[in-house]
């Protein structure tokens, strides 16, 4: 069997090229298996092997079998002979017996060329689902997208693959971010991109295909209670607390809530400055009886966009980092105090930490170096008595204060604090005042209401306990339980 194809491609092999297209189509066919069983026991695990598998065997096996016929279709034209004179050539009267369907040739070629769209069908299918997977979109080009992969890793949808958010469903979907993807491969490897990569509003999938597969207006109700810790620059980085009862709902029988822009009765429309939609020009919204109310920002006077630069308020209008977080240095420290990763007991903690987090470093060994030069630094220096016993304390913070630098600035790609804001409330940036703001006016003076009541209730604003406003002033009161307080106070106040 292996004599009869060895003998097989040396008669297929006519001249120097035709070896060639013999030498890619074998090489490129036995490192794709081995290379197909070493990722399939999990010996190989490498994306950029798995880019080269998927990728570049497939490809020059394909190129191999171009090569050999035309290999013969030279060799014709060099020597003035027939096809059926250079197989008779090659395999002899009795291996080509008229090049009949029965003959010897025919019958090698035909198993051939079935093992060749079986192998060409297998490589096609698991290179698709290879560049389906997470790691794929996040590793194969590194440098490029090494700070989406770094924070999608740390964020809520972590486990969700980027094509579900990225690519959609249906073939054309498909064709499409095969097509981007081409054009992505170009600008990385002539170095074609921007620095910071523009968020790609407009290819992302529309948030009725892509968030509302598990996230739907009608699931929506009630409220939901929120409460954020925040530290002072004191001494003893103080806890301060905000409560927020956060009201979720879409807005159903004439109640306010946040998800009132995304119900289905509703619709709202705006026009913004540009891409990054911070600043808008107008916004309108439909209203019960079927008329639309336009509200105009009076202190901007570029022209009425064209029809295609408008657009209806959906999900990431306000999510628009729903995974790929980039944090603030003062929240991000503020979360590495509550979870412990900071010990607050080491004096101005919260002060320090983040005047290190802000500095400009050019690399992550850098900001190794500096925010542990920073600290040990300012605790030798204000107290040099306590220092010596405070070092597993410090070596804690700055690792966890190392860790927020490298998730969220990448000099490579010209990412600093602030490069991707986010519009998820309004406490870091404009947020829900890019349109909630009195600026924006309608045709009768009237602004889009900015009361804070319309999304939330205030529990506690940077109080010391968590339900400052809501806690009783007796001390009987003060001793019960929080549910049979939360039950005969606050409950009822929400229905009131």
């Amino acid at each position: 069997m292996l004599r009869s194809y060895l003998d097989f491609v040396r008669a297929v092999s006519l001249d120097r090229l035709g070896r060639v297209g013999v030498i890619l189509v074998t090489t490129s066919f036995v490192s794709f298996m081995v290379m197909q069983v070493g990722m399939l026991l999990g010996v190989v695990t490498n994306a950029y092997v798995g880019l080269i598998v998927y990728l570049l065997f497939p490809v020059l096996f394909v190129l191999g079998l171009a090569i050999i016929p035309l290999a013969w279709y030279r060799q014709r034209k060099r020597t003035g002979k027939s096809i059926d004179e250079l197989l008779e050539q090659s395999f002899g009267p009795e291996g080509v017996q008229g090049r009949a369907a029965g003959s010897r040739v025919f019958r090698t070629v035909a198993i051939l060329t079935l093992a060749n769209v079986l192998i060409l069908g297998v490589a096609s299918i698991k290179m698709l689902h290879f560049m389906d997977s997470a790691e794929f979109c996040g590793t194969a080009c590194h440098s490029v997208m090494s700070p989406e992969w770094t924070t999608y890793q740390a964020s809520p949808h972590a486990q969700v693959a980027c094509v579900e958010c990225h690519v959609g469903e249906g073939m054309g979907a498909l064709v499409n971010s095969k097509l981007n993807g081409a054009w992505q491969m170009v600008s990385a490897t002539f170095n074609l991109y921007e620095r910071p990569i523009p968020t790609p509003v407009h290819q992302l999938r529309p948030a009725r295909e892509t968030c509302e597969k598990c996230h739907w207006p009608e699931k929506f109700y009630g409220s939901r209670l929120q409460t954020r810790t925040s530290y002072a620059n004191d001494d003893q980085s103080t806890p301060r607390y905000t409560t927020l009862n956060l009201k979720i709902d879409p807005g159903a029988a004439g109640n306010s809530g946040v998800h009132w822009h995304v119900d289905p009765e509703n619709e709202v429309r705006y026009a913004s400055v540009d891409d990054r939609r911070e600043e808008m020009i107008w916004v309108e919204s439909r209203q019960p009886d079927g008329s639309v109310r336009r509200f105009v920002n009076t202190r901007l006077t570029v022209p009425d966009p064209e029809a295609e630069d408008l657009r209806t308020m959906d999900c990431v209008d306000c999510h628009n980092r729903a995974t790929h977080i980039y944090e603030e240095p003062e929240r991000a420290v503020d979360e590495q105090i509550r979870l412990g990763a900071i010990n607050r007991e080491l004096p101005y903690i919260r002060r320090e930490a983040v005047k290190a987090v802000r500095g400009g470093y050019p690399s992550l060994e850098a900001a190794e170096q500096g925010i542990r030069a920073g600290l040990e630094s300012f605790y030798r220096r204000s107290y040099p008595d306590k220092v010596s016993s405070w070092y597993d304390r410090i070596d804690q913070a700055v690792e966890a204060i190392v860790r927020i630098w490298a998730r969220n600035i990448h000099p490579g790609m010209k990412i600093g604090w602030g490069a991707y804001p986010s519009f998820l409330g309004h406490s870091d940036t404009p947020g829900c005042f890019r349109c909630h703001n009195r600026d924006i006016r309608d045709a009768e003076g009237r602004w889009i209401s900015d009361d804070c009541t319309l999304c939330h209730s205030i529990l506690a604003y940077g109080e010391s306990t968590p339900f400052a406003y809501l806690e009783p002033a007796d001390e009987k009161a003060r001793n019960r339980p929080m549910h049979e307080f939360l039950r005969d106070e606050f409950l009822t106040s929400i229905e009131d």
